[in-house]
């Protein structure tokens, strides 16, 4: 019996401390079961750098494989990781 395996695409979360909606979008990824890691973009100004070049001028962003999210955008999230609801 053979059991198919499903791979999760790349997540990466750019945050900085004190965003409510940072906060809320790690809560959803982990209420989801979703792997991230993140990305402190007040430490790391390469990073910051690398969301305004996306469009992004604040945060949370969201990066699902190549694709950015710019907010927390539960629809974006959901079709991007393929959650249901």
């Amino acid at each position: 019996m053979s059991e198919k395996k499903t791979t999760q695409k790349r997540v990466v979360l750019f945050t900085a401390p004190g965003c409510h909606w940072c906060t809320t979008a790690k809560n959803y990824l982990k209420k989801n079961d979703v792997r991230f890691r993140t990305i402190d973009i007040s430490r790391d100004k390469t990073a910051a750098k690398d969301c305004e070049r996306h469009g992004c001028r604040g945060v949370p962003v969201v990066m699902i494989g190549s694709r950015w999210i710019c907010g927390f955008d539960k629809n974006k999230i959901n079709r991007e990781l393929g959650i249901k609801g």
